[in-house]
């Protein structure tokens, strides 16, 4: 039976399993906070500021390359930070899965279908799936950051788009 083989791992020949194993390795010690990956949310509106960390692919938040991350083949992977009363503006991707897990801190989570909206509270090690074509969105209610993981169901998600009567759908990105 044959293996299928990805790209991102094929080992070169002069590296050693050793070093291939590391270089498959993102760090948390060699990770930043990147504040400009929605940097055009926050200079609309400061309470839509929060950072990404990203860890495997560059996920869909329009960051184009990321040469510290390890390539995606099947997925994205990060982690968001989401300062004290931080909203994550609703909106839809409308190719991947997103899925959220709370590391630390408590977010309201918004979700519409077919005219209906709910919303939840998710609180530490709780995890949502979000199928593609769900609008969604969050808000930190706390005093203190969350920390969350974000995964997307694509090595490349395409951009999330915003609803209509939304006044981040009207503006140019990158």
């Amino acid at each position: 039976m044959m293996k299928e083989q990805f790209d991102t791992w094929v080992k070169p020949a002069e590296m050693s399993l050793g070093d291939f194993v590391e270089s498959r390795i993102a760090r948390f010690k060699g990770r930043t906070y990147d504040f400009n990956a929605l940097k055009f949310q926050a200079d609309f509106d400061p309470k839509y500021r929060r950072a990404q960390m990203r860890y495997m692919g560059t996920g869909a938040t329009g960051v184009r390359r990321d040469s510290n991350t390890i390539p995606s083949e099947h997925f994205t992977f990060s982690t968001m930070v989401l300062p004290a009363q931080c909203e994550g503006p609703l909106h839809t991707h409308h190719d991947v899965e997103e899925v959220f897990f709370m590391l630390k801190g408590n977010i309201t989570l918004f979700v519409e279908h077919d005219g209906e909206k709910v919303e939840t509270q998710l609180h530490e090690r709780d995890l949502i799936s979000v199928p593609p074509g769900i609008p969604r969105g969050l808000f930190n209610h706390g005093q203190e950051e969350a920390l969350m993981c974000v995964m997307l169901g694509s090595p490349k998600p395409q951009i999330p788009t915003y609803p209509d009567d939304h006044p981040l759908s009207k503006i140019e990105r990158y």
